[in-house]
């Protein structure tokens, strides 16, 4: 998909409101609080504190604020100093992230807390509404709300590299 395309879809994905406003399109995730507390539940945890890491397996659903991450497995990075802060995700197995408004699939996922990146890799979709757009990766910058999806290389019985999207339109009067 050419750049100008790509724009314009994102721009469409994004809705009729920040076209109407010539803004560039905006996650939901704007402006998150990624310093807020994130509450794990899973079927088992594995601590690893000399590691400075946690592993929870099955089942796996994370909270923070508004945002919803479900998977099969999560590390969790984190600095022990003065504290635990937690530094940055790792999920694996069937991640679904969730906002009140979107929500993104992958088979992977790294949440950096750190930089307020959310990425995701491997079958991703990205669904707002009737809307969806298909790709390799999502970079969510929780900063500013810009979300990017790419296509992926080349693979067996794939044209790779393309980004696809599919966008509904609202009803026009006649």
């Amino acid at each position: 998909m050419k750049p100008t395309l790509v724009l314009f879809a994102a721009a469409a994905f994004a809705g009729v409101a920040a076209l109407a406003q010539a803004q560039e399109p905006v996650s939901a995730l704007k402006g998150h609080d990624a310093n807020a507390p994130v509450d794990v539940v899973a079927d088992r945890i594995e601590v690893q504190d000399r590691a400075d890491r946690a592993i929870f397996s099955g089942n796996v659903h994370v909270t923070q604020g508004e945002l919803t991450l479900d998977t099969v497995r999560l590390t969790v990075a984190y600095a022990s100093a003065g504290g635990i802060q937690i530094q940055r995700l790792d999920a694996s197995g069937g991640v679904v992230v969730k906002s009140p408004s979107e929500n993104a699939r992958g088979d992977f996922a790294v949440y950096d807390l750190d930089r307020k990146l959310i990425t995701l890799v491997g079958n991703v979709r990205l669904n707002r509404g009737e809307s969806q757009i298909l790709g390799s990766r999502l970079v969510i910058d929780l900063n500013s709300g810009r979300a990017v999806i790419d296509g992926g290389p080349a693979g067996v019985a794939q044209s790779g590299g393309r980004v696809r999207g599919h966008f509904t339109v609202p009803k026009r009067g006649s």
